[in-house]
């Protein structure tokens, strides 16, 4: 037995110093490029904090930053892996942490009718804008990336389609500059309309959580009538995040089985990716009181940063002159689905508070 062992012993040894040396090499090979996009994330956390610029997610200016570097001076070759690492393991990573933001408590915040209203809204402008994107032709990647962002809750649930569907980088950033767009347009208009539509304190958060796409935008907005619009809109906001964990999944389904006659009996478990487990998870431990508040804060700040350095590798990722290729049939897309949970949301608010 004892010869056994020692025989044994110099194996591990062995296989554990290879693993450190692969290890390493792994770390030099990702870490120029992944330093790359974290300089860009802090640069964004900080230009969010001027005036003017903090009506944008350091998300958003993130990936802007990301597009600017790119196609001015441009990425060493060297960077590339690291760019990678961020754009896929990194960004998994930080849609899992998302659902430390979330419980299931938040559903008796808005109500069991409150919560349904808003799925009927999230699901319609879901269907419309794949319905529309086919009639104007649309990429199908495109167009589900843009239907997620539009329905769901904007940047975060873009990446998170991204990283289930083929689509390329430009797609995406596409997806991410409209849906900021119009998001952004709601954030200004809809306190400028609120004097001619007598909605109630409630109604109007209900309004604008259930429709503006990110959740900065959508808290500015309903603040700007009171505090009780504010924070209805901030539940009603983080209720459509729950529905991130069906909708991926299923929507990731629908695209595979639309790619190829092949993929016709595509099952929903193949395509449930490993971050929407671990995001449904957090949900329901964070439901249960596992987590503390401070760590719950903690946790959030770092994730925003991780999510941020993503997108700056996607920015990263972008060369203009793709995007140009994709035309403005996106843009119309994304209008017409913007109008559509604009104006059905606001029915549902106006007929329920």
């Amino acid at each position: 037995m004892r010869r056994k062992a020692e025989t044994t012993l110099p194996k591990w040894s062995l296989v554990v110093e290879i693993a450190r040396k692969r290890l390493e090499r792994q770390i030099v090979r990702i870490a120029p490029g992944l330093l790359l996009a974290l300089c860009i994330a802090s640069v964004a956390f900080l230009l969010h904090l001027l005036p003017g610029l903090n009506i944008l997610s350091p998300l958003i200016l993130a990936i802007l930053l990301g597009i600017l570097l790119q196609n001015s001076v441009g990425v060493p070759i060297r960077c590339h892996p690291g760019i990678k690492f961020a754009l896929k393991r990194l960004l998994r990573l930080a849609i899992a942490l998302l659902g430390l933001q979330v419980s299931l408590s938040q559903l008796h915040q808005v109500g069991i009718i409150g919560f349904l209203g808003i799925a009927i809204v999230l699901v319609a402008t879901f269907g419309f804008t794949c319905w529309l994107g086919r009639y104007l032709k649309v990429g199908k990647a495109l167009t589900y990336l843009i239907a997620v962002g539009t329905s769901i809750c904007g940047a975060s649930a873009i990446v998170a389609m991204a990283a289930t569907i083929d689509n390329s980088d430009e797609d995406t950033t596409y997806a991410v500059g409209i849906i900021t767009l119009y998001g952004t347009l709601s954030m200004l208009l809809y306190p400028l309309v609120l004097p001619f539509l007598s909605l109630t304190p409630e109604a109007f958060g209900i309004w604008c959580g259930s429709s503006i796409h990110e959740v900065a935008q959508a808290i500015a907005a309903a603040f700007q009538f009171n505090s009780v619009s504010g924070e209805l809109a901030s539940i009603a906001k983080l209720s459509r995040v729950l529905w991130l964990a069906p909708i991926i999944p299923i929507a990731s389904t629908l695209y595979a089985r639309s790619q190829t006659a092949s993929n016709a009996n595509h099952p929903v478990c193949s395509v449930v990716p490993w971050f929407a487990v671990g995001f449904v998870a957090l949900i329901l431990l964070n439901s249960w009181g596992l987590f503390s508040t401070s760590l719950k804060t903690n946790v959030g700040q770092a994730n925003l940063l991780l999510l941020s350095t993503a997108m700056a590798a996607m920015g990263l990722e972008t060369r203009w002159r793709n995007m140009q290729k994709i035309g403005l049939k996106p843009l119309y897309l994304g209008a017409l689905s913007w109008l559509f949970i604009t104006v059905l949301s606001l029915g549902f608010a106006t007929a329920l508070y």
